[in-house]
């Protein structure tokens, strides 16, 4: 898969994500975030386990079975992906959704940040500028005027960090293994897992919710996650970790445009601004970079006098 060709992947991800916002709203009058996101990622990993299974016949085929070490990287990733969404959860019960909204969207820097202090990962100048211009337009996006930070946004702001590193570490290990169906349905179960514990502690587990919650259960798990996910699983094994954290932003455009389409919502003038600003972020960092090696087979095919 050529880099275009992954981003494009991620892109089609960021608009899934975007959709699965309205299911998401329509779930919660029915049952709680964590009872809702235990179900639908395991709903999720039963969607991509067939393709898993195959995998793994075929890694034990070639000689190649996965070892202890990458089943814990599996975990991880799970433990990682569930920490992420308990944090924000907790931090949601005690902050605004505008803040929350703009605070989760902290993890965009945070990606090329971890990539160069953890992995020593270099990345093309303009990955910065795109990823604070993300920020800026999430900010604009929510409509916040002014941001006050207390104890629920900290706890937010504590969750951009698992994100961030989820997204950095997806596709190193996936391409490491060689077995994306293997790692994606392995995180999925145990984040569902996971979020199923915990939901036994916080929540009342009531079965007629989760009848309730049928339909956005199974868009929500089907697509948001079984498909989604596993396609960025997919697609960060060919494409550069800045990269996809700030083209998954996209996601809030996303979201906006399907809250405009299927609930009547409507944006202020900062808000069609934020999404100009992100949208225009998310195409200079691929178009930026692929100005430069232009140039360089310019210069290399050039004939020498």
């Amino acid at each position: 898969m050529s880099r275009i060709q992954a981003n494009l992947l991620l892109t089609l991800v960021a608009l899934i994500w975007g959709s699965a916002f309205v299911a998401q709203n329509q779930a919660m009058a029915h049952m709680g975030p964590l009872l809702f996101t235990g179900v639908r990622f395991l709903v999720g990993s039963l969607v991509v386990l067939p393709l898993a299974v195959m995998e793994w016949r075929r890694l034990g085929r070639a000689g190649q079975p996965l070892s202890r070490g990458d089943g814990g990287h599996i975990a991880v990733l799970g433990g990682l992906m569930t920490l992420g969404a308990v944090m924000q959860q907790v931090g949601i019960q005690f902050t605004s959704v505008t803040n929350a909204g703009f605070l989760t969207a902290l993890y965009v820097p945070l990606v090329p940040v971890l990539g160069w202090l953890l992995l020593r990962q270099g990345a093309h100048w303009s990955v910065w500028p795109a990823a604070f211009g993300c920020l800026a337009g999430a900010f604009l996006l929510s409509g916040a005027h002014t941001l006050s930070i207390g104890l629920g946004d900290l706890w937010v702001i504590g969750s951009a960090i698992p994100w961030a590193v989820h997204v950095l570490m997806v596709g190193r290990w996936a391409d490491r293994m060689g077995a994306p169906f293997l790692v994606a349905c392995g995180q999925f179960a145990v984040c569902g897992l996971l979020s199923l514990g915990a939901a036994a502690v916080m929540e009342p587990l009531r079965w007629d919710g989760v009848l309730a919650a049928t339909g956005p259960i199974l868009y929500t798990g089907v697509l948001s996650v079984g498909v989604a996910f596993t396609a960025q699983v997919v697609a960060q094994r060919y494409a550069h970790a800045a990269d996809a954290a700030i083209i998954l932003s996209s996601e809030t455009l996303f979201a906006a445009a399907f809250g405009y389409l299927l609930l009547g919502e409507r944006l202020a003038a900062a808000g069609l601004l934020g999404c100009a600003l992100m949208l225009a972020c998310i195409v200079l960092v691929q178009l930026l970079p692929l100005v430069g090696t232009l140039r360089r087979r310019q210069i290399l095919t050039a004939p020498s006098n």
